[in-house]
């Protein structure tokens, strides 16, 4: 990273801008993991570079997993409270942004994937990965029993769509609890396609995206995924 200026790069993370940035370096609030300070011009790298003795914030072409809670909106202007508040403001400011990974919807909580590479982005919402997604449902009303037959169908065409769905799997956990599988993400999938077998979604919760899991992670907090994590998702 040291063929880029130091000032540019923090700046592009989030922490200011230029003259902000600027401001920091020349407080010595800028250092190296051994607390050596740091100039503008001077090589460096990602991983030894500290602002206020702080390692930096995930570095450019990042995945990070949030947990996401009820009541929070994936939009980066829409109405509050929007997902960047469980995240660090200079979020926010970073260019690119870190910017969700498809969407889950305000009342809908669970594992959402951010990510500022938008070929990652990309690669891990197109349909073409067929990239499993696994959603718990707490049901209104109980299963009538052939649920579980009409998802794997193939056949299940949503009202306003053009193509069937592709075939989805269902476990039933309860008579009002399921888990189910999607290879696909169209809007408001999961709650369309019980009301289109007449029942209806109380409670939605994104366990899974692939093996990715955020069981390790409480309600709105966040991580970057690990080398590994990214490779199991193609990104």
């Amino acid at each position: 990273m040291s063929d880029m200026s130091l000032i540019k790069y923090l700046a592009r993370l989030g922490y200011g801008g230029r003259r902000e940035v600027t401001a920091l370096v020349r407080a010595r609030r800028v250092t190296r993991a051994d607390g050596s300070i740091l100039r503008d011009g001077d090589a460096w790298t990602h991983a030894d570079v500290r602002v206020d003795l702080t390692r930096l914030d995930p570095a450019p072409g990042c995945v990070l997993m949030l947990h996401k809670p009820i009541g929070y909106v994936c939009s980066t202007s829409d109405v509050p409270p929007l997902v960047y508040e469980l995240l660090p403001e200079r979020f926010r400011a970073r260019t690119p942004i870190i910017a969700p990974v498809g969407r889950l919807d305000r009342e809908t909580s669970g594992l959402l994937l951010l990510t500022d590479d938008g070929r990652v982005n990309h690669r891990i919402t197109s349909p073409r990965t067929h990239l499993p997604r696994t959603y718990l449902v707490t049901l209104s009303d109980d299963l009538r029993g052939d649920e579980g037959d009409v998802f794997a169908s193939g056949t299940l065409q949503l009202r306003s769509d053009t193509s069937p769905l592709a075939p989805a799997t269902l476990v039933v956990l309860s008579p009002r609890e399921v888990r189910l599988t999607l290879t696909e993400g169209r809007y408001h999938q999961v709650r369309r396609m019980f009301a289109a077998v007449g029942n209806h979604v109380q409670a939605l919760h994104r366990a899974a995206i692939g093996a990715l899991e955020p069981a390790d992670l409480a309600a709105g907090s966040w991580r970057a995924l690990t080398q590994s994590e990214r490779e199991s998702l193609g990104a």
